[in-house]
């Protein structure tokens, strides 16, 4: 794992320096360039303007109001999101070199002084878990080289992990945050769906899209919620006490062959929570399993060719979705994206099965789960395995078989995605081979503050060190 040598990796920390003088911005960007460049091997960041930064950063510091809200914090966006400072490609040829207008999102964080750092590399259209693009080239895990940082926000998650970026803003269609979170050893939060806009991204499924903030602490994540969110009178001092928090442990489906270090950080983490008088409730979701299964794909693929011909022709006319598909350079996209065109999206009376019935009955699953057991989340590992190796693009090995690579790591990430609701990822230790492995609690629709407050109590608990 790389080092931080002391760099002030929170954008806590950064504020503090900052307001009190210790840090100019202007100082942390020539770090943060330095930092990106000695590290440019992870292949973390996909297209930057260091120039554009110093200038920027220089501006702040001119201003008299670095510190204040998100004043002079560079902020790492994922590619699909546009910043309209730099491009936003989705990591696909055919999008490369396209500066639109800014995202909702973006705009809200850039309007509390928030900095472009980078454009983080990600899986070819958000379509993978492994964020080993044949366009962009293969991102790295900061914890082992020859590991993935997961996907699709993986760039992001290396550059936070590494120490480039304070933070990043990735998006989470079946686990693109959460995910690669765990992997690299961070915090990764999807929010409620709605939460926060989705204009100006790249999609995939408006149903299942939305963006997410990924960082080092719960805290961060809170800050940037807040402001992604628009809810500025939301406070964010206080944190749930330990002793008043009921988690639902759902065994069936989410503890289902895990890897074995997974498996033991994972109980060691709920011993750890029952000691600090933690409320766990072993109790299973009904049938969570088959109701995922029956809308995950459905909405994701037949959405997908409805919205990205509306997002080309608002925001790039000139490209086309058979533009993109013949220069899709990831095999494993490419593939699907050719089945996409040849085979038509998906039959309109499976997507309306999956988008009015299906969808509906998993939502209320949750929900009865939540009322009947009293529950203010549900707990369980946010992958079965920790990082793969690079090349693992198909298969990957898990107790000794080779599964699905895409499936098996999404496997407890997506029937949240689905039903909408908010999730987050935080770290919990290392396994013997040095990897992160990260654990989620999911909670109610709209608990958003209170799923972060409580996340927050939890990660003062698990005391994971993030640097080495």
């Amino acid at each position: 794992m790389v080092e931080s040598k002391g760099m002030p990796l929170t954008i806590e920390s950064l504020k503090t320096a900052f307001k009190s003088g210790d840090l100019t911005c202007e100082a942390y960007v020539n770090t943060v360039i330095e930092r990106a460049e000695n590290l440019k091997h992870l292949n973390a960041l996909i297209s930057v303007d260091w120039e554009q930064l110093r200038l920027a950063a220089k501006a702040v510091d001119e201003s008299g109001g670095a510190g204040d809200a998100l004043n002079g914090i560079p902020i790492c966006f994922k590619d699909n999101i546009q910043t309209g400072v730099l491009p936003a490609s989705a990591a696909t040829k055919a999008l490369a070199g396209k500066r639109t207008c800014a995202s909702e999102v973006a705009t809200r964080l850039m309007g509390q002084g928030a900095l472009v750092g980078g454009m983080g590399n990600m899986h070819e259209l958000a379509f993978g878990i492994t964020t080993n693009n044949g366009y962009s080239g293969a991102s790295k895990n900061p914890w082992n080289e020859h590991r993935i940082p997961g996907g699709s926000s993986g760039g992001v998650a290396a550059a936070v992990a590494a120490g480039i970026m304070p933070a990043g803003i990735g998006t989470d269609t079946g686990g693109s945050v959460r995910l690669p979170a765990a992997l690299c050893g961070i915090v990764g939060f999807r929010p409620s769906v709605g939460r926060y806009p989705l204009t100006g991204m790249v999609p995939v499924s408006h149903t299942r899209d939305t963006a997410g903030p990924m960082a080092n602490t719960v805290r961060d994540c809170r800050i940037l919620d807040r402001i992604m969110a628009d809810k500025h009178d939301v406070s964010i001092d206080k944190t749930k006490e330990v002793s008043s928090i009921r988690l639902g442990v759902p065994r069936a489906y989410f503890y289902d062959n895990l890897d074995h270090d997974v498996a033991w950080l994972t109980e060691k983490a709920l011993n750890t929570l029952l000691d600090m008088g933690v409320t766990l409730i072993d109790a299973d979701i009904p049938n969570v399993g088959e109701l995922n299964e029956g809308c995950s794909f459905p909405i994701a693929l037949y959405e997908f060719m409805q919205n990205l011909p509306e997002y080309l022709s608002a925001n790039v006319p000139d490209v086309s979705v058979k533009d993109i598909a013949d220069n899709t350079l990831s095999p494993d996209v490419s593939g699907l994206m050719a089945s996409l065109l040849s085979d038509g999206a998906m039959p309109t009376s499976v997507y309306r099965e999956a988008i009015d019935v299906v969808r509906p009955q998993l939502q209320n699953a949750y929900k009865e789960y939540f009322d009947k057991h009293g529950v203010d989340a549900v707990i369980f590992p946010t992958t079965a395995l920790p990082a793969a190796p690079i090349g693992d693009d198909e298969t990957v090995e898990l107790n000794g078989e080779r599964l699905p690579t895409f499936s098996t790591f999404i496997h407890n990430t997506d029937p949240a995605s689905n039903a909408g609701i908010p999730g987050i990822s935080m770290p919990i230790g290392l396994t013997r081979d040095g990897l992160p492995v990260g654990i989620e609690i999911d909670g109610p629709y709209g608990s958003d503050e209170q799923l972060l407050a409580i996340a927050e109590a939890l990660e003062a608990v698990f005391a994971f060190q993030q640097r080495a």
